[in-house]
């Protein structure tokens, strides 16, 4: 019992950031029938400038306390990713939404190449240690025990999900957003700037993604060029599951694989008799994947689509 409660709370966490990861692919898609695939390395440069901030304000003032220095990390990350990504909508996207839907998809893997590549220019191609900034020492739960940066990880990915569900639904700028994602040209006839709400709409889901980069840099000590790659996918993986363009998808999406990814690295070398160890978790996101597109594909409730005439 005490392994599944340990499981369960790995898979709470790990789910928490694939949702804060969706949240960012289910909005754009919302909107404009588009999968970002760019925001993984979105992700990525908000944990790399965090670690930038990090490392150079402990070399400029040593002592300076762990909470300063996070607090400071996420500052300088969460603007400079939501300026890059309102650039790669401007500069990108904006001059394909008429185009065959192909156009943008490729569009977008071509830039997500070039974003690690420009990363592993700039920061090395070498992994980088991201510090502990928080204390190490695990707590008890009913037998299973969690980290302080774990449970960082749950109010901050909880927070961040509440004041969104609250601005998209009780705020003017919700109602827009909305709005553009019901009928666009209807919309504009009523007076919305689409063009801002789908450039803001994409600096949202930037800022969730710098929250994310940090949270998963600081909960693994680690980051690297292609870092934002798989959580990027296992995110639209999340998206798909919940339901592709729906927000409280994006969320269920995410816990529920975070939830099976961990159940099933904790318990495959049992079930196979040893034959696969806990570094095959990856199968089961991708098997979830395959088994959704096959026999729900718009996902468990429901793919919001755009009315377009």
């Amino acid at each position: 019992m005490d392994i599944l409660l340990q499981q369960l709370l790995n898979g709470l966490v790990l789910g928490s950031v694939y949702a804060l990861i969706a949240l960012g692919y289910t909005m754009v898609y919302g909107i404009l029938q588009l999968i970002n695939f760019t925001h993984g390395e979105v992700l990525m440069v908000g944990a790399m400038v965090s670690l930038s901030v990090v490392m150079a304000l402990s070399d400029a003032a040593p002592g300076t306390p762990s909470v300063v220095l996070l607090l400071a990390g996420l500052a300088a990350a969460i603007p400079t990713c939501m300026a890059l990504s309102a650039l790669i909508e401007r500069l990108a996207y904006r001059p394909l939404r008429n185009a065959p839907r192909l156009a943008p998809l490729i569009t977008a893997i071509g830039l997500s190449i070039v974003l690690q590549t420009l990363a592993m220019i700039i920061w090395s191609p070498n992994p980088r240690v991201f510090p502990d900034l928080l204390p190490t020492t695990s707590f008890a739960i009913g037998g299973a025990f969690l980290a302080p940066k774990q449970l960082l990880i749950l109010v901050v990915a909880a927070g961040l999900m509440t004041i969104l569900m609250l601005m998209v639904h009780r705020t003017r700028f919700g109602r827009s957003m909305r709005a553009v994602s019901e009928n666009p040209k209807m919309a504009m006839l009523m007076g919305v700037d689409a063009n801002r709400v789908i450039s803001i709409t994409f600096m949202v889901g930037a800022a969730l993604a710098a929250v994310a980069g940090v949270l998963v840099a600081m909960n693994y000590n680690l980051t690297h060029f292609t870092m934002g790659f798989l959580p990027g996918l296992k995110a639209f993986t999340a998206a798909v599951l919940g339901g592709i363009g729906n927000l409280p998808g994006a969320v269920l999406g995410g816990l529920l694989l975070g939830i099976i990814e961990s159940l099933g690295a904790g318990y495959i070398g049992d079930i196979t008799g040893g034959l696969l160890g806990s570094h095959y978790q990856d199968v089961f996101a991708f098997a979830v994947l395959i088994l959704v597109l096959v026999f729900r594909p718009t996902g468990l409730l429901g793919e919001r689509v755009a009315d377009r005439s």
